[in-house]
Formats: C-alpha cells, sequence, structure tokens
C-alpha cells in the first residue's frame, strides 16, 4: 500500500476505508497483516471524522450569520483540521 506524505481527502479515505473492512470482514489475513490493516483503519476513520468535524463547524457558522457568507478566522489545529469547539 503506498502512502504520500499529503493526507487523503475524505472520499479517498473513506473508499479506502471501507476496501479494509471488506479485506478484515473475509476473515482470512493472517493477524500481522489484520492488525496493520487495522491500525490504517483507525488513522483513516480518524481524519474522516476530522474532516466531518471541519465541514459541520463551516455550515454552523454559516447558518449562524443566516446563510451570508461572510469572511471569518477559521483556526486549524496542528494537523490542519478544525478544532471541536464547544461538545453539545
Amino acid at each position: 500500500m503506498a502512502r504520500s506524505s499529503k493526507a487523503p481527502d475524505f472520499e479517498q479515505a473513506l473508499t479506502e476505508l471501507e476496501t479494509l473492512t471488506e479485506r478484515l470482514e473475509r476473515g482470512d489475513l493472517p493477524l500481522d497483516e489484520a492488525l496493520k490493516l487495522f491500525e490504517r483503519g483507525v488513522a483513516l476513520t480518524r481524519h474522516c471524522q476530522r474532516s466531518l468535524q471541519a465541514a459541520q463547524q463551516k455550515v454552523e457558522i454559516l447558518l449562524k450569520r443566516g446563510g451570508e457568507p461572510q469572511a471569518q478566522a477559521f483556526e486549524a489545529d496542528e494537523e490542519g483540521s478544525a478544532g471541536n469547539p464547544d461538545p453539545q
């Protein structure tokens, strides 16, 4: 599995996660390979969750402003994704 230094976009990560899940669900992998795929799956899941949280924050900002786009500072954490505001 070739990995570039650039993080995959949401759709690529989700597609790879679905493929990994199918392979793991077959149950025919050696333990070491299954653990490596599981670890990759966890990383992809976290990436997707951060992407979804960032998108949700952007939507909430637009809705709070009545749907009118306005310039606003959008701070990202060190991984380039939005931080989690107030948990509800």
